[in-house]
This record gives structure tokens, sequence and C-alpha cells, in this order.
């Protein structure tokens, strides 16, 4: 089984939480309750944080907001390590822009979907995954071809690597025999598990990290979790699996930035309001997220 120890030359194993942003009820950013929810997920063994991911929400921040969500980030960590931001954005140069600012806020590696704006081709990628790893920042390619349609293939995937531009993948395209052929065509690319409801099919094919969206609300159950699928200790992690699943799936789901903010406010935590296009829950979504959430906590979940 591959390491998966958290540490300063390789800060984007272990366990990485996409955050969610907190906003005040006028929709303003609370930059004081997002630094206390980033150094509450490191006490409750988290390994660092994703800033300004799909889950916090950064297409609807200004610059200003993005650029003061990484710095939050980085001093309520106590480690710049521990931080890699979402450095997606229209234009390979503005996605460069971003990667250059987190170097610049002491963060350890960035996070960075494929152009998104059209359905660029395999070389158009490359040139931007060769563009943004200028930088020097240590890059995570992002595989989302649901929302982006670009699909970082296995192939794909190699060539980059190949190019000295990406270190690890996050993988959410939800196809888990990816994982073998990835581990074949790049056997030195960090798998990470890219999505929560298939999180014990990647750690057992051999995963070394988690950018993860339900340790928002459940941080100690996704730890124990987690540390469970990536050691092998099945009899631990399949009963704690079954349990969360129910859960775990609301984050492949088009409503998961409502659906976790929710959760979080039923499991006590500040989830809070979502800026538009996103509104609140509500019918049989509102009803499964909040079922499914109950259930957790019922059964010991924190």
């Amino acid at each position: 089984m591959s390491d998966t120890t958290w540490s300063t030359t390789r800060p984007w194993r272990g366990i990485m939480v996409a955050t969610t942003l907190p906003f005040r009820e006028d929709l303003t950013v609370d930059h004081d309750a997002y630094a206390e929810h980033v150094a509450w997920l490191i006490a409750q063994g988290c390994d660092g944080v994703v800033p300004n991911g799909s889950l916090g929400e950064y297409q609807t921040l200004t610059d200003q907001e993005r650029a003061q969500v990484v710095r939050t980030a980085v001093e309520a960590a106590g480690d710049g390590a521990r931080v890699m931001p979402g450095v997606a954005a229209y234009g390979s140069a503005e996605s460069r822009r971003w990667a250059e600012q987190a170097a610049e806020a002491g963060c350890g590696s960035v996070l960075l979907l494929p152009p998104n704006t059209y359905r660029a081709d395999p070389e158009a990628v490359r040139a931007h995954y060769t563009e943004v790893a200028g930088v020097g920042i240590p890059v995570v390619a992002y595989n989302n071809p649901i929302d982006t349609k670009v699909d970082l293939t296995p192939d794909l995937l190699a060539r980059l690597h190949g190019d000295g531009s990406i270190v690890a993948v996050k993988e959410f395209s939800g196809d888990v025999r990816r994982a073998y052929e990835i581990a074949e065509l790049a056997p030195d690319l960090d798998l990470l598990i890219g999505a929560d409801d298939v999180l014990l099919e990647l750690a057992v094919a051999g995963a070394v990290g988690w950018i993860a969206g339900y340790p928002n609300a459940f941080p100690a159950s996704c730890a124990e979790l987690y540390h469970a699928a990536v050691a092998g200790d099945l009899a631990t992690a399949v009963p704690l699996y079954r349990s969360l699943h129910s859960l775990l799936r609301w984050d492949s789901k088009t409503e998961f930035v409502q659906s976790i903010k929710l959760s979080m406010d039923i499991a006590g935590r500040r989830g809070g309001p979502t800026r538009p296009p996103r509104h609140p829950l509500t019918g049989a979504i509102e009803s499964g997220v909040r079922t499914a959430t109950e259930k957790a906590v019922a059964d010991g979940h924190r």
C-alpha cells in the first residue's frame, strides 16, 4: 500500500477538505468564521484545506474576496503547506495569476481544472497546465468531465505528468476502474479521491489522498473512514462506509454545496446560506439531505 502520511514534501496527500465558505445573512464573506472552521477541521484530524473550489463558491467571489480567502486559510491552518487553493479561471493566464497568488501566500499546492469555457482538445489542455505549472508550485489536476465537458483520461493524465505539469489528480469521473489504468500509465502520479461516494473503492485501488466534501460536517468520522480504508482495514471501513454512504452521495449531486451546508447546520456547525444562483434546498432534495444527515447524527457520527 502506498504511503499516505501527510508531509510538507507532498502536502497534497491525506485528507484535504474542500471547504465551504461562510456568508453572513447579507451574503458578505465572514472571514473570521472561515478561519475558525479551517482551524477546527485540522484539529479534528484533517490534514489541510482546499479553499476556492466549487464547494467554496469561488465563481461568486470578487478577486479581492478570493485572494483574502486564501490568506485567511493559510493563517488559520498554521502552515501554508496545508492549503491547496483552487485556481480555476476562464483563461490560462488568469489561472496562472491565481497560482502566483497562492505561491506568494505560502501555499503548498494548487488545484487546477482544465479549460472549462469550451471543449479544449488535448494539446490545449496540455498548454493550459504547462502555463500554470510554470509558476513552480505543485499542481493537482482536477478531472470533472461532468461539469467541464473536458475529460482528463488516464492517457492524457499520463501525458500531463510526463510534461512535468502535474503531481496528482483529483479523480471525479466516478469511474473507479480508471484508478488501475492511471497507475499503469503514470505510476508516479498520485491518485486523490475526488468524490465522497467512491472513497472506499478508490482507497482500495491505491489512492493516497482525498479532496473531501463531507468532513465539513463530520470530520472525525470521515477521518476514521479514510484512514481505515487506505490502510486496508475493511473490517472498520466497510461498516463506516455503509453507515455514511447515504450522506456521502450528496457530494456528487448538482446541489452539493447547499446539501453540505445544510448538513453542517443540522450537525451543529455553521453552514448557512449560499450565494445566487444557488438557492436553499426545498422539497424532496431538502428532505433527502435532512434524513441522511439526521441518520448520521443518530448513528453517532461527528
